[in-house]
């Protein structure tokens, strides 16, 4: 069945990522690019941002609205950067002892002064993920993360949002229909290999809190699943033992070729009749007798006769029963 779900804590060093943008040509930072990817991982159930908010208040709306807590850190001299690191390193070692449920800490920073936690995070059994920009992101944190994604290799928007539907499909369900190409594309970017509907709807509702199938006109979700199977969208399974749906294809993936587990099973059946049939073409006469007493036997009767019209040593359905004597 579906996996454990993962709970996630989001830190982001926010002045880190500030100065990697004064440099580069990628705009402004989009918190929901980061968000998008992280809740395909799992819930995220801590979300903090450092850094001294009067240089920056132009970002803070957008981060109020993604629900980040803000952590003020007044900017003196010098030492301001590194006030705001020890912060964080202490509220996520603070999560770390405290919050046993919290399993993975996302740290968004290329600072290496992040090293020694992510290295003690992963000594408490932690799952370590890191995310920066590249031109500011130091080689030491990024091999010390479990996994470390750059800002840049996040998609500015999702890639299911393009659909080959019919033109007359409501487009209330062309939004259904996207967002589960939208989940569907990030479990296999997961590494999910069986997609179940429970770990799809999980999914979906991460990436959309408000998401309920009766909103889009179906009654269950099964229904949204079957639905999009017979307008080509993905290609459904049912699993032997609890009788749920599963997701064998979608999009580009290639689908299972119809009729090809009967084929299949008529193969089994053909190859188990010709070793039945050969196993009993094997035997013989002398089947069961000691090779004792069929060598005293070949001993007393002499040599075989040759003869033309020899009934064959095999017996078969194909040939006659053996003569009576």
């Amino acid at each position: 069945m579906a996996d454990t779900e993962r709970t996630l804590a989001l830190f982001i060093d926010f002045e880190n990522l500030a100065l990697g943008f004064q440099g580069s040509r990628g705009g402004r930072f989009d918190i929901g690019r980061v968000l998008r990817r992280m809740v395909e991982k799992g819930k995220i159930v801590a979300k903090k941002a450092y850094a001294d908010w009067n240089r920056y208040s132009s970002y803070t709306e957008a981060l109020h609205d993604a629900a980040i807590e803000l952590i003020q850190i007044p900017r003196r001299s010098q030492t301001g950067k590194n006030s705001a690191d020890i912060r964080l390193c202490v509220d996520a070692m603070d999560l770390a002892y405290s919050k046993e449920h919290i399993g993975t800490f996302v740290i968004v920073s290329g600072d290496s002064d992040f090293s020694p936690l992510v290295s003690k995070l992963k000594e408490l059994g932690k799952h370590v993920i890191g995310s920066g920009m590249q031109p500011s992101t130091s080689d030491l944190l990024r091999d010390n993360c479990d996994e470390f994604i750059y800002y840049e290799d996040l998609e500015s928007r999702p890639a299911a949002e393009v659909l080959n539907l019919d033109p007359q499909v409501p487009e209330v369900k062309r939004k259904a229909f996207t967002l589960l190409v939208e989940a569907l594309t990030a479990l296999r970017r997961e590494n999910k290999e069986r997609l179940w509907s429970s770990m799809i709807k999980d999914t979906m509702k991460r990436i959309k809190p408000s998401f309920n199938e009766t909103y889009y006109g179906y009654r269950t979700f099964s229904a949204l699943l079957e639905d999009a199977q017979q307008r080509g969208i993905l290609v459904l399974e049912t699993d032997d033992r609890s009788g749920t749906y599963v997701v064998a294809s979608f999009g580009e993936e290639k689908p299972a070729t119809p009729g090809a587990p009967e084929e299949q099973q008529m193969r089994r059946r053909r190859s188990r009749g010709r070793r039945g049939n050969g196993s009993r073409r094997e035997r013989s006469p002398d089947s069961g007798r000691s090779s004792e007493q069929r060598a005293s036997d070949q001993q007393s009767s002499g040599p075989p006769e040759h003869h033309s019209d020899t009934i064959p040593r095999t017996f078969d359905d194909e040939f006659i029963p053996w003569p009576d004597e």
